[in-house]
């Protein structure tokens, strides 16, 4: 079963949508127990960093998630989903993130139009199984003004935009972070939350 956090933040629909077209048990869930007893948990969003972090707090979430992360359990976060899993965020305000990955976001500081939204290719940097089923120069898709800074070593693939690497998929233990949407990806998102589904599955 994989639990899906509700906390007021984005489009859950899409997400277990996605999951459940491979054949996932989906829970849209705010369950301590729901999100301990998880083969896996998906952290979406869309929108504001400090407004996900106060509701994760208002719905009483950030000891549920520690306590997954800690257990073991994997974690995937998409796309402000991601960008929470870090240390801190400058979105309208500094805000202190769930720190699960080193290194924080900030306003893509890029020689293009922002939000970087649309078609980007992967550039992988690391092996990760997520990847699996990915190659150099496939395709996923954007949408967001700000974006991770991160050491080498959690930076499993990125994508190339107005000069600058963006980080597109990062990982460190149980801890994954897609800074696209791979449920809005085509086949590529597909194979991304099948190679998610397997991992669940160890």
């Amino acid at each position: 079963m994989i639990a899906v956090i509700d906390y007021n933040i984005g489009n859950l629909a899409s997400v277990t949508n996605g999951l459940k077209r491979q054949g996932l048990d989906v829970v849209i869930t705010r369950d301590e127990q729901e999100i301990l007893n998880a083969d896996g948990i998906v952290l979406p969003g869309v929108g504001a960093f400090p407004v996900a972090m106060e509701n994760l707090k208002k719905f009483n979430l950030i000891e549920p998630l520690n306590k997954a992360k800690d257990k073991g359990i994997p974690i995937m976060g998409i796309c402000l989903g991601m960008q929470i899993l870090f240390e801190k965020g400058y979105e309208v305000e500094e805000t202190k993130g769930l720190g699960f990955l080193k290194g924080e976001v900030d306003l893509l500081k890029v020689d293009a139009k922002l939000p970087h939204m649309g078609w980007n290719q992967l550039v992988i940097n690391h092996d990760h199984p997520l990847l699996k089923y990915v190659k150099e120069g496939d395709y996923v898709y954007f949408v967001h003004s700000y974006g991770a800074i991160c050491p080498d070593e959690e930076l499993m693939a990125y994508a190339n935009y107005g000069g600058a690497k963006v980080p597109a998929l990062v990982a460190k233990d149980n801890v994954i972070g897609c800074q696209f949407h791979p449920e809005k990806s085509g086949e590529v998102g597909k194979y991304i939350l099948r190679a998610f589904k397997e991992l669940c599955e160890k």
